[in-house]
């Protein structure tokens, strides 16, 4: 019987974040992930403290900022790797009156540090933008898809990571923390995403899950460094790819890409790219969204040594650096998790 401190399953962005949290800690765990949810891999990676559609700042995104960038510092000189890109957003105007909204908005506090009050004019023939640019400070990328692959690697090597699907129904709770196969760990954190439904102690919760499709495009001669956002996002990869999305479906929870969404992303690209295209890929993943867009955190109130950590929606990589280290306080040093993060407020759930 191997003793460890903790068994996570999942290994998105949530179960990475509480990985490195418990390496930094110098606690004994393992990793149990099957790869069936792909939201992490397939997202578009951005981190960006504001919600654009609206000009309005996201929740504790300044708090969540602290958090996120040392986190990921801390797991490139682990990896050796580099896997956040900081980039500029450029926010495209449609008419005069954005770019009042948008002036309105960087006066306010809680927006000044991330809006600028400088606009910009469009300097790239492949982009049709009359009325300019706003550019958002302190945003960036992050590679998703090379951290889960080189984390994976890591845990891998150390041998954490058993590349399986995890069986609930197999947890014995004799004794003191729990048995699950050949482990007798102190906890299980449950980081399963959109596979948390399936999860027979947290299915409750209401994850409502949103699907979000991306495009990888070649567009030669585009020649753009900066993020621009007009609808969709555009996400420079490097040489001619970038990376078109997201489209966010509440209804639909096939696991495939659809005509309809690349019908959707494409119309909105074309409204403002004029450049032509090529369609490189197409992918889709299900993100795990809470109705309050608020992650799901907290013990569950029968078996106290599962928890959960989820809900991070559509800004996992911002989130779920702040989120782990929220769960690990709780759990190793008695620190109360924030209200609005805490499971316990859908109590009658559980």
């Amino acid at each position: 019987m191997k003793q460890i401190d903790t068994i996570i399953v999942g290994l998105g962005l949530a179960g990475v974040a509480y990985a490195e949290q418990l390496l930094q800690l110098g606690k004994s765990f393992v990793v149990f992930s099957d790869q069936s949810q792909n939201a992490s891999v397939v997202a578009g990676g951005l981190y960006n403290p504001t919600i654009l559609k609206r000009f309005t700042a996201a929740w504790q995104a300044k708090e969540q900022l602290e958090i996120a960038l040392p986190f990921y510092a801390q797991i490139e000189a682990r990896l050796g790797s580099t896997f956040d890109y900081k980039v500029p957003i450029l926010r495209r105007f449609a008419s005069i009156e954005e770019q009042n909204l948008w002036f309105q908005a960087a006066d306010k506090e809680s927006l000044s540090p991330f809006l600028s009050l400088e606009l910009l004019d469009n300097k790239n023939i492949g982009f049709s933008v009359p009325f300019k640019f706003g550019e958002v400070r302190k945003t960036g990328r992050v590679a998703t898809k090379a951290l889960l692959r080189d984390f994976a690697s890591y845990l891998t090597a150390k041998g954490l990571l058993e590349n399986q699907s995890f069986e609930h129904a197999a947890i014995d709770f004799k004794g003191r923390g729990v048995q699950y196969k050949e482990y007798q760990a102190q906890q299980i954190v449950f980081a399963e995403g959109y596979g948390l439904k399936q999860n027979p102690f947290f299915r409750d919760l209401p994850l409502e899950g949103t699907k979000g499709e991306v495009l990888t495009l070649k567009i030669p001669g585009l020649d753009e460094v900066s993020i621009v956002k007009s609808g969709v996002f555009v996400i420079p990869l490097g040489g001619d790819l970038y990376r078109v999305g997201s489209t966010y479906f509440w209804r639909d929870k096939t696991l495939g890409p659809t005509a309809d969404a690349k019908k959707f992303l494409l119309d909105r690209l074309e409204r403002f790219m004029t450049l032509p295209y090529e369609i490189i890929s197409h992918a889709a993943g299900i993100r795990p969204t809470v109705s309050d867009r608020r992650p799901l955190l907290g013990r569950h109130i029968t078996h106290r040594c599962l928890y959960v950590l989820n809900g991070m929606g559509s800004r996992g990589v911002l989130i779920a650096p702040t989120a782990a280290k929220a769960l690990s306080d709780f759990i190793y040093n008695d620190s109360p998790l924030d209200p609005e993060m805490d499971i316990l407020r859908f109590s009658e759930k559980l």
